[in-house]
Parts: structure tokens; C-alpha cells; sequence
């Protein structure tokens, strides 16, 4: 059988940023290829024998132990990697530590799998606020806290769309993926229908984090979560005959029943129904080649690993910022033409101004004899933006607000408590307990007995400060499999971060405390020795868009500014990261990119 290879849009990626345009294009009667590094799974409803290739399984999604063999000075640490996350002895990520040295990380990967990270994130799908999209106007002649030398004001960029042009783009994404949520409650401009399925009953561990919430006058709402709790007219999904939903198994993995709204079961099995979408699983793409300022070739590797090419009148990158950022860089230094489209001659944005969350909060045990089952979950119950409005920036001197919400499926598996014990920088799984000697025995068996079901935990995701020097660059020794250079991120907190986190982790302390949860509290933010790289679930920035060309990669509809027919449409292109899980933000941006694209094929 010829394959096909040419199309109307190639698509490199089909997570949040790829799938959306799948969708609105394939509907549009356009030919539209979509290439995924990792495998196509179905969900149990879409395989042909009935049986998901996703299971509900710690050990099988964890992975076995393995050990890092790269020439860093971690080589030899141990570290698990799931079925559709990639083994990093293959295709390193690699970070820059405080002291100078080159560590090997599984942080900053998404899932390889047909859907993206949305196969496997706990399903937080926040708007943002409206002040999230203009933070270099909103911080004009303000002071702030730990900014001495006016790097917010100086680096913070304003996004070229704002609130109100990207408010039905997210109603759409409300309503094509299927989200359960809360709009009462929530400090955003809804203007039309409530798009969101109602939720499912709260873990009763949660009504401590209410009550901590409500004791300090902070509005609650209910999470939005990507998990349908009812018929989804527009994917076909049946939604649960009661709370079969409700799993801590959401995430992390997989989900065997399609009730999580990843974007293989909301968008691209509707769009597969039509014969002009073509998925191709498991090819990697390798480079772009360009003739002056158009992409004419996408080579990749089929399953085999044979080399192949394709070629489309556009082409989208969307396989998550830091492969996005690299898949650039690794094309213009085989290619000078699209060198020196990329790089607009030399102006050093690709690969800058790198960004993840500043992220922490606190933990602590419920009260004795409390104990709650809460495998019986989704990721998180409640949620609040009391720190995300103007009185409460004002009044803290911050530069931007903080989505609050507590983490009910934290450490609700064996495993996952195990995880979390001491984790740094790698998925250490149970390696920590090697540092705690005294965990052995009766005592280790005490210390799962104190706090396995009992952990609750409030988290805060805040905007990053915008930095040049954390960047995306290629390593100059470090290969993956296929000989190409590994991808290296340099990357630090600035001192506001640092500020801004202690401040929001002090508070997320104090809403325990006030809910009557105080045993062992601890509370932080992510920053310090072995976490610079701490990205692994929020991937941003290194190619962001603007309105000049001399200061963005993209300009406002995510096009490169040196082509005719690039686009990029992952986290990629944002100039900041936001108060939120970016998730939803980055699939409105997807559908609104659709939106423009119908009218330049």
C-alpha cells in the first residue's frame, strides 16, 4: 500500500496544542496528518477486541527500575519511566545544575502516546485570569517584592490576544473536550453557557480543605477537571452509571473506560470518523526542510525506522515546548535556509525565555483516627482565586496570582506515597527510603500506617518570572538514539519566584491549619538545590508569540515570523505561564489558531 504524503496540514504532536486543529480542520473537509512519537492506546469502548491497552496498574504504569548510562554526574541513578514515557538513556533531557555539572532528568517529558500529556494529567483545566494575559501592563510603576532592579517590568510581556478574544475559544474547549466543573465561585468573565458537566461527589477528606477556605473568607469553587460525569454528545462518550469516574487512577495514567477527556477520545476519534484525518503512531520526527521562507518536507521515522517525508501546505508543531523548541533547533542546524528563518538573523528568541509554574503549598496528616479511601477520587475537589485578584497583589506586592486547590488523589496509592517520600529531581519511586535509614521494619510499616489515607495537601500554580537565560539550547556531547543532540535546559528561579512561592505556600499552610489539619505540616515551594529543572508537568515558553518580530519567535496567530506556513501551538508559545494548569488555555489557543487557519488554506 502507497502511503500518502502529501496534505493539506501536518500536525507533529497530538496532545493539547496539535489536537484541536486536527479537529477543526478534518471538519472542514481539509486532508490533515497528524504524526505521534508514541503508540496509539484505546480506551476499552474504541479497541477492537473491547480490552483498553491502558491499565489501571501501579507497577505497570511506574515502569521497572532503571539506570541513568549517560556520561553525567548522575550517571548511574536510578529512575522509572511508564509505557508511554520515553527512557531518557534514549533521548535525554539534560539540565544544568547549581554547581555547573550536567544532570540527566525525566522532568520536562509529556506522555508519547496518541494524546499527549492529556492521557495522563489529573484532568486541571483552569481558565485564566483575565490579568494573566497582560502582566507587563498590569505591573507598570508598581513595587514588588524581591525585584530590586525592575525585571518583571522589563521582561513581562503583555500576550497579543487577550481575555475577552480567547473567552468563547475556551467555551469551546469546555464543550468539545468535556469538563466537569464549578462556575459560581471562580473570579473569570463567563459570558455565555455554562459549559461544564456537574461534578461528582467530593472525597469527604476534601470538606477539610473547604472549611479552611471558607474560615479565611476565601470564595470556593469546584475544581474543573477533564473527566465526564455525562453523555458527551459531541465525542459519543456515555458518561458513568454513578461515580465509576471517580479514581485516583486518573492520574498518572491512562484512562481504561475513556471517561478522562484526553484529546484521542474528545477530539480526534470524532474527527477519525471522516476519511480525510490520518494518524501515523510511533514516527518520530527528525527535521524540516525549508525552500526560502515555506517548510516543504517534514522528515520522520516510521515504526521501523525507516526515514520518511511528507509535506504539507501547513505545518504545525505541537509535541509539548521543550521537543518543540528542539525539533527547531535541530532543523536549523541542518538546514541554513531554515536557520536563518527561525533565527531571524541571529535575534537569539528561539529557545529563550523559558518558563514553567512556580509551584509548591503544604501537606499535612487529618486528624486521628480520620482515614479516608481516597483511590475514590479524581485529582482535586476544590479550588480557589482569592490570591489571584488585584487587592490581594496589591496588598502582597506580587507580580501575579495563584490558582489554589487541593490535591485530593495525592499519595493516594501505595506507590504514589512511596513517590513522594523525599522525591528530587527523578522519579525516584522508593529510592528516597535509602536515605532514611531508620525507615525499616516496624518503623517503615508505622510510618505507611500513619499516612496512608491521611495526607491532604493544598498546591498553588502561579506564573514564572520571564528570564532569557533560562533557555532551551541542544547539548553540545549528549546524543539521543538516532545520533541527534539532546535537548538542554538551563534554568533558575528569579528572586521574586522565590518570594512569590513562600508567600503562597505559607498560605496554602495556613488553609489546612484553619480546616483542622496540622500533624505533620510542612509547607514550600519548588525552587532550590536539585529542582531548578522541576518542570515535569508544565512545559513553556522558548518560543513565544507577540507582535514584534525582534522580541517573539511567532507572531499572534502562532505563525514563525520567517515562514509563510510554520506555526507552533503547544506551551511553546507563551509569554507567560499563567495563574493555572495550562492545559485548557493552550486548547483554546488551538481552536482560535483553527479558526484563522480555515481562512489562509
Amino acid at each position: 500500500m502507497t502511503l500518502q504524503t502529501e496534505f493539506d496540514v501536518v500536525i507533529i504532536g497530538s496532545g493539547a496544542g496539535g489536537s484541536p486543529i486536527a479537529y477543526q480542520l478534518t471538519l472542514a473537509n481539509k486532508s490533515v496528518l497528524v504524526l505521534e512519537k508514541g503508540p496509539l492506546l484505546r480506551p476499552q469502548y474504541d479497541a477492537p477486541d473491547g480490552k483498553s491497552d491502558f491499565k489501571r496498574d501501579e507497577l505497570f504504569s511506574t515502569g521497572p527500575e532503571k539506570r541513568i548510562q549517560l556520561d553525567v554526574v548522575n550517571r548511574g541513578a536510578s529512575y522509572y519511566s511508564s509505557h508511554i514515557e520515553p527512557d531518557i538513556n534514549d533521548e535525554p533531557h539534560v539540565y544544568r545544575t547549581a554547581e555547573g555539572g550536567d544532570k540527566a532528568t525525566i522532568e520536562g517529558y509529556t506522555a508519547q502516546v496518541v494524546g499527549g500529556g492529556t492521557q495522563l494529567y489529573g484532568g486541571v483545566s483552569y481558565r485564566f485570569m483575565a490579568r494573566d494575559f497582560r502582566l507587563q501592563s498590569a505591573n507598570q510603576g508598581r513595587t514588588l517584592e524581591a525585584d530590586p532592579n525592575g525585571d518583571v517590568q522589563r521582561e513581562a510581556r503583555d500576550w497579543p490576544v487577550d481575555y475577552d478574544e480567547l473567552e468563547p475559544f475556551y467555551a469551546r474547549a469546555e464543550s468539545l473536550v468535556g469538563i466537569n466543573g464549578q462556575v459560581l465561585g471562580q473570579e473569570k468573565d463567563f459570558k455565555g453557557k455554562d459549559q461544564y458537566q456537574k461534578p461528582l461527589s467530593p472525597n469527604p477528606i476534601s470538606a477539610h480543605a473547604l472549611e479552611g477556605m471558607t474560615q479565611l473568607g476565601m470564595k470556593a469553587y469546584r475544581t474543573p477537571l477533564a473527566v465526564i460525569t455525562e453523555d458527551h454528545a459531541s465525542s459519543g462518550r456515555k458518561g458513568p452509571l454513578n461515580e465509576e469516574a471517580k479514581t485516583a487512577y486518573v492520574n498518572r495514567y491512562g484512562d481504561p473506560l475513556g471517561f478522562k477527556s484526553s484529546t484521542y477520545v474528545a477530539l480526534l476519534i470524532p474527527a477519525l470518523r471522516r476519511p480525510n484525518l490520518e494518524i501515523r503512531a510511533n514516527c518520530t520526527v527528525t527535521h524540516l526542510e525549508c525552500q526560502g521562507s515555506r517548510v516543504r518536507k517534514v522528515h520522520y521515522r516510521d515504526p521501523g525506522g525507516a526515514e520518511r517525508v511528507v509535506s504539507g501546505k501547513l505545518v504545525i508543531i505541537a509535541c509539548s515546548a521543550i521537543e518543540s523548541v528542539r525539533l527547531l533547533k535541530l532543523s536549523a542546524k541542518a538546514d541554513t535556509q531554515f536557520d536563518a528563518a527561525i533565527n531571524q538573523d541571529g535575534n537569539g528568541m528561539l529557545g529563550s525565555y523559558f518558563l514553567t509554574h512556580c509551584f509548591g503549598g503544604a501537606s499535612a496528616l487529618v486528624p486521628a483516627p480520620e482515614r479516608y479511601d481516597k483511590s475514590l477520587t479524581l485529582d482535586s475537589d476544590y479550588s480557589t482565586d482569592h490570591c489571584a485578584v488585584d487587592d490581594f497583589l496589591d496588598e502582597n506586592k506580587l507580580w501575579a496570582g495563584a490558582a489554589i486547590y487541593n490535591n485530593t488523589s495525592d499519595r493516594a496509592l501505595p506507590l504514589a506515597l512511596g513517590r513522594n517520600f523525599g522525591s528530587r529531581d527523578l522519579d525516584t519511586v522508593w529510592d528516597a527510603f535509602v536515605d532514611a535509614s531508620n525507615l525499616v521494619g516496624d518503623a517503615l510499616d508505622d510510618f505507611l500506617k500513619r499516612q496512608f489515607g491521611r495526607g491532604l495537601s493544598m498546591t498553588f500554580m502561579a506564573n514564572q518570572v520571564p528570564q532569557k537565560s533560562n533557555r532551551i539550547e541542544l547539548h553540545p556531547t549528549i546524543s539521543d538514539k538516532w545520533g541527534r543532540a539532546a535537548a538542554y535546559i538551563i534554568k533558575d528561579w528569579h528572586p521574586h519566584d522565590v518570594a512569590l512561592m513562600q508567600r503562597y505556600a505559607a498560605i496554602c499552610g495556613q488553609i489546612l491549619q484553619r480546616g483542622g489539619v496540622t500533624e505533620e505540616l510542612g509547607s514550600g515551594g519548588v525552587y532550590g538545590k536539585d529542582v531548578l529543572a522541576r518542570c515535569a508537568n508544565h512545559i513553556l515558553g522558548g518560543a513565544r508569540f507577540g507582535t514584534d518580530r525582534r522580541d517573539s519567535v511567532l507572531d499572534p496567530n502562532c505563525r514563525a515570523w520567517g515562514f509563510d506556513n510554520l506555526y507552533v501551538t503547544d506551551g511553546a508559545f507563551m509569554p507567560t505561564s499563567g495563574g493555572g494548569n495550562p492545559t485548557l488555555t493552550i486548547q483554546a489557543n488551538s481552536f482560535r489558531v483553527a479558526e484563522f487557519l480555515k481562512t489562509v488554506l
